[in-house]
């Protein structure tokens, strides 16, 4: 005899394969097998993992059609089901997915695009937390500022393509109007960040990548500048600062590794 275990992995298994067959002891009102009664039941599980696929990568939807969506999202359901009751979670592995799907391999960018998306996704769902302001870091002395290290916003993701995936996404999602793309002039960097209430895509300046990503890691301010500077000698620190606070990225600062805060963001 079959154990629980066993039959609720057997369960789930046919669930996303049509080639298996009912499970056994699966019975309807009448105590006969319910093969019908499970097929509807089959249909709208993957359905409903295909909706929730399709909810939470827009853009890549609207890029190759519903249909080739629908006819790729199935493929991906059955390949890798979920491991959370939580929909919103799904789809983590879908970009890496795209980028072995060979019916979309014409469309290279179509991968960082769902990259994006999915920094989208999670930054929205990212904790609460304070924004460090132009007024709180304008009182900090200027014999401080080199060796400063930031807090960055719980919400923050950073995106790197060799593809113009902002330019791609923007005609792509909402009222967005598709139009020709260059992908030859050149790839775009993305921070993400959702500060309040609304989502923040703005393309990186050049180094800013690196230097947002040297922050992360904790560097000061003047070695994250260092960093920046070597990838790229068009960085300008004034700039970037400015952007960054603008768009809510840091939540505190500090001197170098010191536990105690300079400041604490306060914007909301």
């Amino acid at each position: 005899m079959l154990s629980l275990a066993d039959r609720l992995d057997g369960f789930a298994a046919a669930l996303l394969d049509p080639a298996l067959s009912t499970p056994l002891g699966l019975v309807g009102p009448d105590g006969q097998p319910s093969l019908r009664r499970f097929a509807v039941y089959r249909n709208n599980v993957v359905v409903g993992l295909i909706g929730a696929l399709k909810a939470n990568y827009p853009a890549v939807c609207r890029i190759v059609g519903e249909e080739f969506f629908n006819a790729m999202a199935r493929i991906f359901v059955v390949s890798e089901p979920p491991t959370s009751p939580i929909l919103l979670d799904y789809g983590a592995g879908f970009a890496e997915f795209i980028w072995g799907f060979e019916p979309a391999a014409q469309l290279s960018y179509l991968a960082d695009v769902a990259r994006l998306e999915r920094a989208w996704l999670e930054a929205y769902h990212a904790p609460e937390a304070p924004q460090l302001t132009f007024e709180a870091l304008a009182v900090m002395p200027g014999d401080q500022a080199a060796g400063l290290t930031f807090s960055l916003h719980p919400s923050l993701r950073l995106i790197r393509s060799r593809f113009p995936i902002l330019t791609i996404w923007q005609m792509n999602i909402g009222d967005g109007v598709p139009g020709p793309v260059d992908l030859t002039a050149g790839g775009e960097d993305v921070l993400v960040v959702r500060p309040a209430a609304a989502v923040e895509l703005r393309a990186m300046p050049a180094g800013g990548y690196e230097f947002v990503e040297a922050l992360q890691q904790g560097q000061s301010l003047t070695e994250a500048m260092k960093t920046a500077l070597g990838t790229d000698p068009r960085f300008d620190l004034s700039g970037n600062i400015r952007d960054l606070i603008a768009a809510g990225a840091f939540i505190d600062c500090r001197i170098g590794n010191e536990p105690e805060l300079l400041m604490r963001g306060t914007g909301v």
